[in-house]
Protein backbone atom coordinates (compact mmCIF):
# COMPACT_ATOMS: atom_id res chain seq x y z
CA UNK A 1 0.00 0.00 0.00
CA UNK A 2 1.43 3.37 -0.99
CA UNK A 3 2.09 6.02 1.63
CA UNK A 4 -0.38 8.87 1.95
CA UNK A 5 0.76 12.02 0.14
CA UNK A 6 -0.73 15.18 1.70
CA UNK A 7 -2.23 17.67 -0.75
CA UNK A 8 -1.07 21.25 -1.03
CA UNK A 9 -4.31 22.46 0.59
CA UNK A 10 -3.10 24.39 3.67
CA UNK A 11 -4.33 23.79 7.20
CA UNK A 12 -5.02 27.25 8.65
CA UNK A 13 -4.62 27.38 12.45
CA UNK A 14 -6.43 30.02 14.54
CA UNK A 15 -5.47 30.57 18.17
CA UNK A 16 -7.71 31.26 21.14
CA UNK A 17 -8.19 34.25 23.44
CA UNK A 18 -4.94 35.91 24.44
CA UNK A 19 -2.81 33.51 22.42
CA UNK A 20 -0.65 33.67 19.32
CA UNK A 21 0.73 31.33 16.68
CA UNK A 22 3.13 29.69 19.15
CA UNK A 23 0.30 27.69 20.73
CA UNK A 24 0.30 25.54 17.56
CA UNK A 25 4.08 24.98 17.47
CA UNK A 26 4.01 21.27 18.34
CA UNK A 27 1.19 20.47 15.91
CA UNK A 28 2.55 22.61 13.07
CA UNK A 29 5.99 21.02 13.41
CA UNK A 30 4.68 17.45 13.47
CA UNK A 31 2.26 17.99 10.58
CA UNK A 32 4.91 19.75 8.50
CA UNK A 33 7.26 16.79 8.94
CA UNK A 34 4.40 14.57 7.76
CA UNK A 35 4.10 16.68 4.60
CA UNK A 36 1.21 18.99 5.43
CA UNK A 37 1.28 22.72 4.77
CA UNK A 38 0.27 24.71 7.85
CA UNK A 39 -0.39 28.41 8.32
CA UNK A 40 -0.85 29.73 11.87
CA UNK A 41 -2.33 33.23 11.80
CA UNK A 42 -2.14 35.80 14.61
CA UNK A 43 -5.10 38.10 15.11
CA UNK A 44 -4.54 41.87 15.48
CA UNK A 45 -2.89 42.76 18.82
CA UNK A 46 -1.58 39.20 19.15
CA UNK A 47 1.93 37.97 18.44
CA UNK A 48 3.55 40.00 15.65
CA UNK A 49 0.31 41.51 14.34
CA UNK A 50 -0.21 45.18 15.13
CA UNK A 51 -2.96 46.46 17.46
CA UNK A 52 -5.75 47.35 18.01
CA UNK A 53 -7.63 44.08 18.51
CA UNK A 54 -10.87 43.16 16.79
CA UNK A 55 -13.82 43.03 19.16
CA UNK A 56 -16.21 40.79 17.20
CA UNK A 57 -15.92 37.22 15.94
CA UNK A 58 -17.46 38.32 12.66
CA UNK A 59 -14.72 40.93 12.15
CA UNK A 60 -12.02 38.36 12.93
CA UNK A 61 -13.49 36.03 10.29
CA UNK A 62 -13.43 38.86 7.74
CA UNK A 63 -9.81 39.52 8.70
CA UNK A 64 -8.91 35.83 8.19
CA UNK A 65 -10.27 35.87 4.67
CA UNK A 66 -8.34 39.06 3.88
CA UNK A 67 -5.13 37.33 4.98
CA UNK A 68 -5.90 34.23 2.91
CA UNK A 69 -6.94 36.24 -0.14
CA UNK A 70 -3.69 38.20 0.05
CA UNK A 71 -1.75 34.91 0.13
CA UNK A 72 -3.89 33.42 -2.68
CA UNK A 73 -4.12 30.18 -0.75
CA UNK A 74 -7.03 28.72 -2.67
CA UNK A 75 -9.15 26.15 -0.77
CA UNK A 76 -8.16 25.60 2.87
CA UNK A 77 -8.88 23.49 5.91
CA UNK A 78 -9.72 25.70 8.90
CA UNK A 79 -8.86 24.74 12.47
CA UNK A 80 -9.47 26.93 15.50
CA UNK A 81 -9.14 26.61 19.25
CA UNK A 82 -11.67 28.18 21.64
CA UNK A 83 -12.16 31.76 20.36
CA UNK A 84 -10.43 30.65 17.18
CA UNK A 85 -12.99 27.86 16.77
CA UNK A 86 -15.78 30.44 16.59
CA UNK A 87 -13.80 32.45 14.05
CA UNK A 88 -13.15 29.33 11.98
CA UNK A 89 -16.83 28.38 12.13
CA UNK A 90 -17.99 31.82 11.05
CA UNK A 91 -15.39 31.97 8.27
CA UNK A 92 -16.49 28.56 6.97
CA UNK A 93 -20.08 29.77 6.92
CA UNK A 94 -19.07 32.86 4.97
CA UNK A 95 -17.32 30.96 2.17
CA UNK A 96 -18.18 27.26 2.34
CA UNK A 97 -16.97 26.73 -1.22
CA UNK A 98 -13.42 27.67 -0.21
CA UNK A 99 -13.24 25.35 2.81
CA UNK A 100 -12.45 21.63 2.53
CA UNK A 101 -12.94 20.87 6.22
CA UNK A 102 -13.43 22.50 9.62
CA UNK A 103 -11.77 21.44 12.89
CA UNK A 104 -13.17 22.89 16.13
CA UNK A 105 -10.97 22.43 19.22
CA UNK A 106 -12.16 23.25 22.73
CA UNK A 107 -15.33 24.73 21.27
CA UNK A 108 -18.77 25.60 22.60
CA UNK A 109 -21.80 27.49 21.43
CA UNK A 110 -22.86 29.75 22.88
CA UNK A 111 -19.44 30.42 24.41
CA UNK A 112 -20.58 32.37 27.43
CA UNK A 113 -18.00 33.93 29.77
CA UNK A 114 -18.76 34.65 33.40
CA UNK A 115 -19.43 38.28 34.34
CA UNK A 116 -16.78 37.98 37.02
CA UNK A 117 -14.07 36.86 34.59
CA UNK A 118 -15.02 39.53 32.05
CA UNK A 119 -14.74 42.24 34.72
CA UNK A 120 -11.51 40.78 36.01
CA UNK A 121 -10.00 40.68 32.51
CA UNK A 122 -10.85 44.36 32.08
CA UNK A 123 -9.75 45.64 35.48
CA UNK A 124 -7.21 43.12 36.78
CA UNK A 125 -5.92 41.18 33.76
CA UNK A 126 -3.11 39.45 35.64
CA UNK A 127 -5.65 37.90 38.02
CA UNK A 128 -7.86 36.92 35.09
CA UNK A 129 -4.91 35.27 33.38
CA UNK A 130 -4.11 33.28 36.53
CA UNK A 131 -7.68 31.97 36.53
CA UNK A 132 -7.67 31.17 32.81
CA UNK A 133 -4.41 29.24 33.17
CA UNK A 134 -5.67 27.31 36.18
CA UNK A 135 -8.93 26.38 34.43
CA UNK A 136 -7.20 25.43 31.17
CA UNK A 137 -5.32 22.36 32.43
CA UNK A 138 -6.55 19.05 33.79
CA UNK A 139 -3.13 18.44 35.37
CA UNK A 140 -0.80 21.34 36.05
CA UNK A 141 2.31 19.15 36.28
CA UNK A 142 1.74 15.59 35.01
CA UNK A 143 4.17 12.96 36.27
CA UNK A 144 5.04 11.96 32.71
CA UNK A 145 4.32 14.96 30.44
CA UNK A 146 3.92 14.22 26.75
CA UNK A 147 6.67 15.40 24.40
CA UNK A 148 5.91 18.98 23.47
CA UNK A 149 3.89 19.58 26.66
CA UNK A 150 3.61 23.31 27.39
CA UNK A 151 3.54 24.03 31.11
CA UNK A 152 1.06 26.39 32.77
CA UNK A 153 3.95 28.73 33.56
CA UNK A 154 4.83 29.04 29.87
CA UNK A 155 1.19 29.55 28.97
CA UNK A 156 0.82 32.27 31.61
CA UNK A 157 3.90 34.08 30.25
CA UNK A 158 2.37 33.98 26.77
CA UNK A 159 -0.92 35.47 27.93
CA UNK A 160 0.87 38.16 29.92
CA UNK A 161 2.99 39.04 26.89
CA UNK A 162 -0.11 39.80 24.82
CA UNK A 163 -1.20 42.43 27.35
CA UNK A 164 1.70 44.65 26.27
CA UNK A 165 0.49 44.79 22.67
CA UNK A 166 -2.36 47.21 23.24
CA UNK A 167 -1.76 50.13 25.57
CA UNK A 168 -5.40 51.28 25.55
CA UNK A 169 -6.96 48.23 27.18
CA UNK A 170 -6.92 44.52 27.87
CA UNK A 171 -6.51 42.19 24.90
CA UNK A 172 -7.86 39.30 26.96
CA UNK A 173 -10.98 41.28 27.87
CA UNK A 174 -11.55 42.11 24.21
CA UNK A 175 -11.17 38.46 23.20
CA UNK A 176 -13.39 37.08 25.95
CA UNK A 177 -16.02 39.70 25.21
CA UNK A 178 -16.04 38.68 21.55
CA UNK A 179 -16.63 35.04 22.54
CA UNK A 180 -19.40 35.94 24.96
CA UNK A 181 -21.26 38.16 22.49
CA UNK A 182 -21.11 35.88 19.45
CA UNK A 183 -24.60 34.59 18.65
CA UNK A 184 -24.41 33.38 15.04
CA UNK A 185 -22.86 29.96 15.57
CA UNK A 186 -25.80 27.81 14.52
CA UNK A 187 -26.47 30.03 11.49
CA UNK A 188 -22.83 29.74 10.43
CA UNK A 189 -22.92 25.96 11.00
CA UNK A 190 -25.93 25.60 8.70
CA UNK A 191 -24.25 27.76 6.07
CA UNK A 192 -21.13 25.59 6.30
CA UNK A 193 -22.66 22.12 6.62
CA UNK A 194 -19.46 20.34 5.60
CA UNK A 195 -17.12 17.78 7.21
CA UNK A 196 -16.24 18.85 10.73
CA UNK A 197 -13.96 17.53 13.45
CA UNK A 198 -14.82 18.25 17.08
CA UNK A 199 -11.65 17.79 19.12
CA UNK A 200 -12.58 18.19 22.79
CA UNK A 201 -10.97 17.76 26.21
CA UNK A 202 -12.84 15.33 28.47
CA UNK A 203 -11.79 17.39 31.52
CA UNK A 204 -12.33 20.82 29.95
CA UNK A 205 -13.74 23.18 32.59
CA UNK A 206 -13.97 26.21 30.30
CA UNK A 207 -15.82 24.68 27.35
CA UNK A 208 -17.07 21.26 28.58
CA UNK A 209 -17.70 18.75 25.77
CA UNK A 210 -21.46 18.85 26.38
CA UNK A 211 -21.44 22.54 25.39
CA UNK A 212 -20.65 21.60 21.79
CA UNK A 213 -23.94 19.70 21.45
CA UNK A 214 -25.86 22.47 19.66
CA UNK A 215 -23.25 22.63 16.89
CA UNK A 216 -22.97 18.85 16.68
CA UNK A 217 -26.71 18.69 16.18
CA UNK A 218 -26.51 21.01 13.19
CA UNK A 219 -23.31 19.65 11.65
CA UNK A 220 -24.43 16.15 10.75
CA UNK A 221 -21.21 15.29 8.89
CA UNK A 222 -18.93 15.39 11.91
CA UNK A 223 -16.49 13.30 13.88
CA UNK A 224 -15.95 13.83 17.61
CA UNK A 225 -12.67 12.93 19.30
CA UNK A 226 -12.36 13.20 23.09
CA UNK A 227 -8.90 13.56 24.62
CA UNK A 228 -7.94 13.03 28.25
CA UNK A 229 -7.01 16.65 28.95
CA UNK A 230 -8.41 20.08 29.77
CA UNK A 231 -9.20 23.15 27.68
CA UNK A 232 -5.65 23.83 26.48
CA UNK A 233 -5.55 20.72 24.31
CA UNK A 234 -2.57 21.71 22.16
CA UNK A 235 -0.40 22.28 25.24
CA UNK A 236 -1.55 19.35 27.36
CA UNK A 237 -1.94 16.69 24.65
CA UNK A 238 0.22 18.07 21.83
CA UNK A 239 0.84 14.94 19.80
CA UNK A 240 -2.64 13.51 20.34
CA UNK A 241 -4.03 16.70 18.81
CA UNK A 242 -1.64 16.49 15.85
CA UNK A 243 -2.46 12.80 15.27
CA UNK A 244 -6.21 13.47 15.46
CA UNK A 245 -5.99 16.29 12.92
CA UNK A 246 -3.87 14.23 10.52
CA UNK A 247 -6.03 11.12 10.85
CA UNK A 248 -9.21 13.10 10.17
CA UNK A 249 -7.77 14.89 7.16
CA UNK A 250 -6.21 11.77 5.68
CA UNK A 251 -9.22 9.50 6.20
CA UNK A 252 -12.14 11.85 5.65
CA UNK A 253 -11.03 14.88 3.64
CA UNK A 254 -8.36 13.66 1.26
CA UNK A 255 -8.65 9.87 1.22
CA UNK A 256 -7.38 8.33 -2.00
CA UNK A 257 -10.09 7.00 -4.27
Amino acid sequence: MSAFSPPITPLVLLHGAGGDASVWAAQAGWLSRRGWTTLALEFPAHGATAAPPLHRIEDMADWVWRQLDARQTGPVVLAGHSMGSLVALHAAGQRPGQVRGLALLGTAFPMRVSRRLLAQAENAPAEAIDNVVRWSYAQAEPLTPAPGFQSPQVYRALLMQQQAHWAEGSVLASDLGACDQYDSGEIAARQWGGPTLFLLGEQDRMTPPSNAASLQGVLISHRTVLLDCGHNLMAEAPHAVAHALADWMERELFAAG
